[in-house]
C-alpha cells in the first residue's frame, strides 16, 4: 500500500492484468454460448447444455441481439403488394385524393430512382453498395428528366388536388417538371441554383448545369461571383449535419404552413428517417385525432408505418400510374423542349464559361453547348464532390493511418 492509502503502482497494475483477465474470459465465455446457440438444440452436447444453462444472461443477451439483427434485415428487404392487392390499395387512396381538403406530397430518393438517379438506403443504394465494399459508379444526372411519378405530381397540383409539395431531393426534377416555385419546397437545397447571400433579399441564380461541383460540406463557394455586388455565390444544398438557414429554395415557411394545413399526408419513395426528424411536419402538437391522414409509397419499412392509414408496397411510377387512372387523368409527358429551367436560367457572363466543368442541359439530347467540359456520354468517372459524390463518400470509412 502506498503512503497516504492509495494503491501501489505495483498493485494498479496487478489490478488492470486481472480486470483485462476478466474481460477476455468473458469474451471467451460469449463466444462459446454463441457458437453453440448456432447449432440446433438436437446437436448440443450434455455438456454444452450444462454450459447454456450457467450463461442464462449471456443467452437472453445474444438472442436479443439476434432478434435485433433480424428485425434491422427486415426493415431492409422490398416488399410487394401483388398486383390485385396494389390495385385495392390504389382505389382507396384515390378516395382519399379526392377527399382531401388539404393535401400535401413528401417526396425522397425513390422518385427519382426510374431517373437514373440512385437513392442512397434502398438495396442497390449509394450507402447499401458502400456497406459492402461495392463501388458506386457516377451517375451523369444531367440525363435525367422528370419521371412519371414527377409529371403525375405536376398535373395534381394543376388540378388542385395537390397543394404544396415537400421534397428531400436535390435533383431538380420537381421544378423542372413544371411544378412552380411557390408549391414546393426542396428542404435539401436544388443542384441547379446558387444564391448571394449578401444581396437582400437573396439573388437566385438558375443554372442549366449542377453547381455543387466544388462544394461539399461546410464549404459551399461556387467559384462565381453575383453580377449585382460581386459577392462569391454559394450553392442551397444542405448536407448531412448542417441546418438549412436559406429561404429559398428550401421555402421552410411554406412547408410549415401547409403541414399545419394538410389533413391528407402523401409520401413517395422516402423512407422517412430524416423527414421524421422534423417534428413540424407532423403536426405532432396537435392530439393524434387531428393530425393528417398519412398514405405511405415505400417498398421498404419506415418508422411512420405505425401511423400511416395506408401503406402501400409497390414502386413510385407504378402506384402513380395507377392512381392517375384511377382518377381518370392524363399524366403528361415530358418534353425538354418546354422545360422551365430553360426560360428561368441566368446564362453565365463572359469569362466564367470556364467556372464548371458539369455537363449543361440542352433542349435537345444530341445538341452540346459550346465549349461544354464534361465527359462524353456513357463514361462513368468517379464521382467528384458536389451533393452527390457527398453522399457517396459519407459512408466510406476512412483507413487509419498507420
Amino acid at each position: 500500500m502506498a503512503a497516504g492509502g492509495g494503491l501501489s503502482r505495483s498493485e494498479r497494475k496487478a489490478a488492470e492484468r486481472v480486470r483485462r483477465l476478466r474481460e477476455e474470459q468473458q469474451r471467451e465465455r460469449l463466444r462459446q454460448v454463441s457458437r453453440i446457440l448456432r447449432k440446433a438444440a438436437a446437436e448440443r452436447s450434455a455438456e454444452e447444455g450444462r454450459l447454456l444453462a450457467e450463461s442464462e444472461d449471456l443467452v437472453t443477451e445474444l438472442q436479443g441481439r439476434s432478434r435485433r439483427r433480424e428485425g434491422l434485415k427486415r426493415r431492409q428487404e422490398e416488399v410487394c403488394d401483388d398486383p390485385e392487392e396494389l390495385r385495392r390499395k390504389v382505389r382507396e387512396l384515390a378516395g382519399a385524393v379526392r377527399n382531401a381538403k388539404h393535401l400535401v406530397v413528401y417526396t425522397g430518393a425513390g422518385i427519382s430512382t426510374a431517373a437514373s438517379i440512385p437513392d442512397y438506403r434502398g438495396p442497390n443504394g449509394v450507402w447499401t453498395l458502400l456497406q459492402k465494399g461495392r463501388s458506386v459508379s457516377a451517375a451523369d444526372l444531367s440525363e435525367a428528366d422528370p419521371t412519371l411519378t414527377h409529371m403525375s405530381i405536376t398535373r395534381l397540383h394543376e388540378q388542385k388536388l395537390v397543394q404544396h409539395v415537400v421534397s428531400q431531393n436535390c435533383d431538380g426534377l420537381h421544378l423542372r417538371s413544371g411544378l412552380p416555385r411557390t408549391a414546393i419546397s426542396e428542404l435539401h437545397g436544388n443542384m441547379y441554383i446558387e444564391v448571394c447571400t449578401s444581396c437582400i433579399p437573396n439573388r437566385e441564380y438558375v443554372r442549366v448545369f449542377d453547381v455543387t461541383e466544388r462544394t461539399a460540406l461546410h464549404r459551399h463557394q461556387t467559384g462565381r461571383t453575383c453580377h449585382k455586388c460581386g459577392t462569391q455565390l454559394r450553392d442551397t444544398i444542405v448536407h448531412f449535419g448542417e441546418r438549412g438557414t436559406l429561404g429559398q429554395p428550401l421555402n421552410w415557411e411554406a412547408a410549415t404552413e401547409a403541414a399545419s394545413k394538410a389533413d391528407t399526408i402523401l409520401c413517395l419513395g422516402s423512407s422517412l428517417k430524416v423527414l421524421k426528424k422534423y417534428p413540424r411536419l407532423w403536426c405532432m402538437t396537435k392530439p393524434p385525432s387531428r393530425r393528417p391522414k398519412l398514405y405511405i409509397v415505400n417498398l421498404q419499412w419506415t418508422p411512420k408505418d405505425d401511423w400511416a392509414a395506408l401503406k402501400l408496397h409497390g414502386k413510385c411510377d407504378d402506384v402513380m400510374q395507377l392512381l392517375m387512372d384511377e382518377l381518370g387523368l392524363e399524366i403528361p409527358l415530358y418534353n425538354r423542349w418546354q422545360d422551365p429551367i430553360f426560360s428561368l436560367a441566368t446564362p453565365l457572363r463572359a469569362g466564367e464559361e470556364g467556372s464548371h466543368s458539369r455537363k449543361s442541359l440542352c433542349r435537345s439530347r444530341e445538341a452540346a453547348p459550346p465549349g461544354d467540359q464534361s465527359a462524353p456520354l456513357g463514361s462513368a468517372p468517379p464521382i467528384l464532390g458536389g451533393w452527390f459524390g457527398r453522399g457517396c463518400a459519407k459512408r466510406v470509412k476512412r483507413k487509419k493511418v498507420t
